[in-house]
C-alpha cells in the first residue's frame, strides 16, 4: 500500500505491466495444437508436471505449450514459474502477458471457470479457488495471497461439516486492483477496480472502487489519491 518513503527509498519504472507481450511464436501455438489432439487431459498434465520444477529454457517453453495446449485461451508472452499445480485447467482462459509465480496453485472445477486478464501478475505460493472466479486486467496479487471460491454449507448438522453441501459464489477481482501479501478474498466477494487491500487482509465483504481496505476483517481505511476523479471520467 502507498505510504511516505523512508530514507534511503527510491523510485524506479514498473516494468511487467507496462512492456507490451511480444506474440509467441507460430511453432509454440502449432506444436499446442498437435499436443491437444494427440493426447487427452492427464496425458498433457502429466506432460506439463515433467518440466514443472526447471528453469532452463527448454523447461520454461514446454511449461507454456502444455498449458496452452489444456487451456481454452492462454495468451502471448505468459511466464509461468517453476511447480505451479493445476486442477481443470480445461476451465481456464489466460490473457497476454500473465507471470504465473513459483508454486502457485489453481484449482478449477469441471463446470467452472476461471479468467486471468491480460498483464495479471501473480506473486509465487499464491492460492486460487477458481471455480468461479474473474480477475481482471493489470492486477497485482501478491505472494501468498488466497481466494477461495467456495465453503460447505454446514448444514444438516448431524453430519461432518466437510460432508455438508458445498457452495460456490464468484468471486470477481477488478481492473488494476491490488491485493497484498497474503491476503484471503473469500467467496462471494467483488473487489472493485483500482482497489488496494493490504497485506494479511481478510476480505469478508465487497471492496469499493479505488478504496484502501485492511485489517481482519478488512475495512476502509482510506481513499486512492485522485479516485474521484477517476471515477467521473470512467
Amino acid at each position: 500500500m502507498s505510504r511516505p518513503e523512508k530514507s534511503g527509498a527510491r523510485t524506479v519504472k514498473a516494468v511487467h505491466a507496462v512492456r507490451e507481450a511480444t506474440p509467441d511464436p507460430q511453432y509454440e501455438i502449432d506444436l499446442a495444437a498437435d499436443l491437444r489432439q494427440r493426447l487427452g487431459n492427464e496425458q498433457l498434465l502429466d506432460a506439463f508436471t515433467q518440466y514443472a520444477d526447471g528453469s532452463g529454457y527448454i523447461d520454461v517453453l514446454m511449461r507454456r505449450i502444455c498449458l496452452r495446449a489444456l487451456v481454452k485461451k492462454l495468451g502471448s508472452g505468459v511466464t509461468i514459474g517453476k511447480n505451479v499445480s493445476l486442477l481443470h485447467p480445461e476451465t481456464f482462459g489466460i490473457g497476454d502477458g500473465v507471470f504465473i509465480g513459483e508454486q502457485t496453485v489453481m484449482q478449477g472445477r469441471f463446470d467452472g471457470r476461471c479468467v486471468i486478464g491480460v498483464g495479471v501478475w501473480i506473486g509465487p505460493q499464491s492460492y486460487f479457488d477458481a471455480r468461479d472466479l474473474i480477475i481482471e486486467d493489470y492486477v497485482g496479487w501478491g505472494p501468498g495471497a488466497k481466494v477461495l471460491g467456495s465453503e460447505h454449507t454446514g448444514f444438516p448438522t448431524d453430519i461432518p461439516l466437510i460432508q455438508t453441501d458445498l457452495q460456490i459464489a464468484p468471486v470477481r477481482i477488478g481492473a488494476g486492483a491490488d491485493i497484498g501479501v497474503n491476503a484471503v478474498i473469500l467467496p462471494g466477494i467483488t473487489v472493485g477496480r483500482g482497489a488496494i487491500v493490504g497485506a494479511g487482509a481478510v476480505v469478508t465483504r465487497d471492496v469499493p472502487e479505488f478504496s484502501k481496505v485492511a485489517g481482519v476483517p478488512a475495512r476502509v481505511i482510506g481513499w486512492r489519491r485522485g479516485h474521484e476523479s477517476v471515477r467521473r471520467e470512467a
